[in-house]
């Protein structure tokens, strides 16, 4: 018996919509990034990349559980002695609600060369509105 391993004309590319308004954020980034690495798919392959394109709308709408919107925070740091800056959820979700959902994906993928292709599959958008009209998306279903 021998071990099947798809090649570049096996895999085909969907394009999913996904409203995040009122969803949870670890629930819903979870769900995306299934789709971004491709394990809803029979083909599935870990060392390739056979995921789908992800488009996320209302990302301003994102919600957290409980007393977490008042107590997560984000980090980053700048390489030098005591640069490390936090910013709280809260403040986050004003100035960059993207950038939310984006790290929460991207926590959950390879953090590999792989992991980074995955992620360049992901789009997210603060308002209703998107430009990938042409790609015609369809809704994400449910069972991913």
């Amino acid at each position: 018996m021998k071990t099947y391993s798809p090649s570049a004309k096996d895999i085909s590319r969907e394009w999913y919509v996904v409203d995040a308004e009122g969803q949870t954020l670890g629930r819903l980034a979870t769900r995306i990034a299934t789709v971004l690495r491709g394990k809803h798919k029979p083909i599935y392959t870990p060392n390739l990349d056979v995921g789908d394109y992800v488009i996320v709308v209302n990302a301003d709408k994102i919600e957290v559980q409980g007393d977490r919107a008042a107590q997560k925070l984000y980090h980053r740091h700048s390489g030098y002695p005591g640069g490390i800056k936090s910013v709280p959820f809260l403040t986050m979700l004003e100035k960059k609600p993207t950038e939310i959902v984006e790290r929460a994906v991207k926590g959950m993928l390879p953090s590999s060369k792989l992991g980074r292709a995955m992620s360049s599959k992901l789009k997210v958008y603060a308002g209703p509105d998107h430009p990938h009209a042409a790609q015609q998306p369809q809704p994400l279903p449910d069972h991913v």
